[in-house]
């Protein structure tokens, strides 16, 4: 059973949603105080925070601060659920990584179908080691204790190769075919060039070179 922390100060959207979350086999922890739910995070692990931002103490947003910035529970999936429309507002919840943003009113189900979505997402992320390197194939990111590394499309193509294959030596002209179609004119070196910016914004020595060979994923790192 998944289990969901529920900020929420209004009573009767609290009351309804919750028992349709009960409904859907999720177990639902709630409180409508943003200290509290602090207080509730730093004893608890959840699959999932509901945040409304407008409550008493902490606000939401200071809630999902909380949340990022601690390593015990920084991966917890997190829903805004607010009144607010604003898009500073939106922007953000966004840059604090929040998973989603849900305007208020929302319809029970919509809700319960897009935490379903949420947990399956990150179901399929690669969790590859303790310290937090995560490939998240929907959003085309990689994350390294929750920060997004901002590589570019061929960037994140060329770590999901490694990382889904992580035994097997890539030679430029296996990557050249992976990456592109059979139109590709351009040098194999290219794949260097690429290789050399990804290694930049890389924290530690994902990528190893076999001279002569190839480039594989460092296991060791």
């Amino acid at each position: 059973m998944k289990s969901i922390l529920f900020l929420e100060d209004e009573i009767d959207i609290r009351e309804v949603l919750s028992e349709y979350l009960k409904i859907a086999d999720f177990s639902v922890t709630v409180t409508d105080d943003g200290n509290e739910a602090i207080e509730i995070l730093n004893e608890n692990k959840f699959d999932v925070a509901i945040l409304d931002i407008m409550v008493n103490g902490k606000s939401g947003l200071e809630v999902l601060e909380f949340i990022r910035k601690n390593k015990k529970i920084k991966n917890t999936n997190v829903v805004m659920l607010t009144a607010l429309e604003d898009i500073n507002t939106q922007i953000e919840a966004f840059d604090l990584y929040c998973d989603d943003y849900i305007i208020k009113p929302v319809q029970p189900i919509l809700l319960i179908k897009k935490i379903e979505m949420i947990l399956q997402r990150r179901g399929n992320n690669y969790n590859l080691s303790q310290d937090g390197l995560v490939l998240d194939n929907d959003g085309f990111r990689l994350l390294y204790d929750g920060k997004d590394l901002k590589l570019t499309v061929t960037e994140f193509q060329l770590m999901k190769l490694f990382i889904e294959n992580k035994k097997k030596v890539f030679s430029r002209e296996n990557l050249i075919t992976s990456l592109y179609d059979t139109t590709f004119y351009g040098s194999t070196r290219t794949i260097d060039s690429h290789i050399k910016n990804l290694r930049k914004k890389l924290p530690k020595e994902y990528i190893k070179t076999l001279v002569g060979v190839g480039y594989k994923f460092n296991e060791e790192a």
